[in-house]
């Protein structure tokens, strides 16, 4: 019954890693270790797949230590004790998260995030690595849908952790957390438990300790798999829309200008040397349904700015009405960074330096 157990979450994990094309021959990874249930599963599967050679890859441990609970030292000598033993390289960080969080302020949750992915992507860079994986599972994926629709992030917000995203993958994301917590006590994994994740302080707490478990009760016993399939349903739809965007903004772009570094200096700044920016059709965006409007929108902004965060619904609204007025000489600054301008027939977004 052991081994069944323990091959078959392994053949799910490597199933995964082939489907997405997660690990690659001669990858270098950094794995995020906190000492916890999923971590120390992906940790055991991922040397288990490469000492059988199923993966050909290289790896290393990072732990960050958050100083937040008094039992943290101890865990980060359980995940050193394990590397140690498997000689696996490690490394780890002290780092005083709530002092960050109320310097900065924002949430423990946030800072502790923040500072997790800077440590990671510092290891990468040291080791020359070319990915970081996180041990995400299904559970934690639905736990983020729920939370996105609450937060009013829409259709896009459904798809919730993807399996990839730039150089950040997911070895566990289609394991529920139970199958994880079964494999760790077939193969005698003593992880260490966070007691923070049953305090119902956080949102995603709330979610996981209270709103799954009723919904569980009340409505759907398999709520978990329901939403995932509705998730990956979500990711088709979206992988189409974005080919379709991408078609359409192929044939509206008319000029780009944009820097590849972040090194801006004074004399462009005082100059405007610096300027980024991409210019569209007016005529032609206004030809497009609104749903690929909205998406060139977001996939113009993302060319400028690599990132589409702290877009909102409001902000598209008002610049695709904007534009279908048709007033020249009229702008939009949905934030001090950005400039949606009309002129002459043409929209330019612009990056402000």
């Amino acid at each position: 019954m052991a081994q069944r157990e323990k091959k078959t979450l392994i053949h799910k994990v490597l199933n995964t890693i082939k489907k997405y094309h997660l690990i690659e021959k001669g990858d270098i990874l950094v794995l995020g270790v906190s000492g916890g249930p999923d971590s120390m599963t992906m940790l055991d599967i991922l040397l288990k797949l490469k000492q059988a050679n199923q993966v050909s890859f290289h790896f290393v441990v990072a732990h960050v230590n958050h100083m937040i609970r008094e039992e943290a030292k101890e865990d980060e000598e359980y995940v050193k004790k394990y590397c140690t033993k498997n000689d696996i390289q490690f490394y780890s960080k002290s780092i005083d998260v709530q002092k960050i969080a109320y310097t900065n302020k924002i949430s423990t949750e946030e800072a502790g995030r923040n500072e997790r992915y800077k440590f990671f992507d510092e290891i990468l860079e040291k080791i020359n690595g070319n990915k970081i994986a996180i041990a995400h599972n299904k559970n934690d994926k639905v736990e983020t849908i729920i939370m996105n629709e609450l937060r009013g992030c829409g259709i896009q917000g459904l798809k919730g952790i993807e399996p990839a995203r730039d150089k950040y993958i997911r070895p566990l994301i289609e394991c529920e957390r139970k199958e994880i917590e079964e494999y760790c006590k077939e193969n005698n994994i003593e992880p260490r438990i966070d007691k923070t994740n049953f305090e119902n302080i956080y949102t995603r707490n709330k979610i996981r300790n209270v709103v799954i478990p009723y919904i569980k009760q009340e409505f759907n016993p398999n709520i978990i798999e329901t939403m995932d399939r509705l998730s990956n349903l979500v990711a088709e739809q979206e992988a189409y829309i974005q080919k379709q965007v991408e078609v359409a903004y192929r044939d509206i772009v008319l000029e780009e200008k944009i820097r590849m570094t972040e090194q801006i200096n004074e004399e462009d700044k005082e100059n405007k040397k610096d300027e980024q920016y991409i210019i569209l059709d007016l005529k032609e965006f206004n030809k497009q349904e609104k749903v690929i409007k909205s998406n060139i929108i977001l996939y113009t902004i993302t060319r400028l700015f690599n990132t589409s965060k702290g877009i909102e619904k409001i902000h598209i609204e008002d610049i695709i009405k904007l534009c279908a007025n048709n007033i020249g000489n009229k702008f939009l600054m949905p934030n001090k960074n950005l400039k949606v301008f009309i002129k002459n027939g043409k929209i330019k977004i612009s990056k402000e330096v």
